[in-house]
């Protein structure tokens, strides 16, 4: 099990923690919504909870719960700039279907 980030993800991270500054990471989950049923929750993470599950890469701590983790294992978070949109890209090989407007997938 491994959640990874790009090095422009993990800059990115950087920076929003230190502009912040405070936070132990980052936390990822999902949550039950949209046309195709899932959509990913992205936020920062002040505390590691008990059952929370925690991967470190690019000196990045990714904090998880286990509900989630069996939707994100095996996910690589990217940043891209496209134009003027900019944002991070959740590279999830368990995602089977996206909606069309790609807010939401489901596995």
């Amino acid at each position: 099990m491994a959640i990874t980030l790009t090095e422009a993800a993990a800059s990115r991270v950087k920076d929003f923690l230190d502009n912040r500054g405070k936070g132990v990471g980052l936390r990822l989950a999902v949550k039950t919504t949209g046309c195709s049923g899932m959509a990913y929750v992205i936020e920062f993470a002040d505390a590691v909870e008990e059952d929370d599950v925690v991967f470190e890469d690019r000196g990045i701590k990714v904090v998880i719960n286990p509900k989630s983790l069996v939707y994100l294992d095996g996910t690589e978070l990217d940043y891209d700039r496209e134009g003027l949109n900019e944002g991070f890209k959740f590279n999830n090989p368990n995602v089977k279907d996206m909606c069309g407007c790609g807010e939401s997938f489901n596995v």
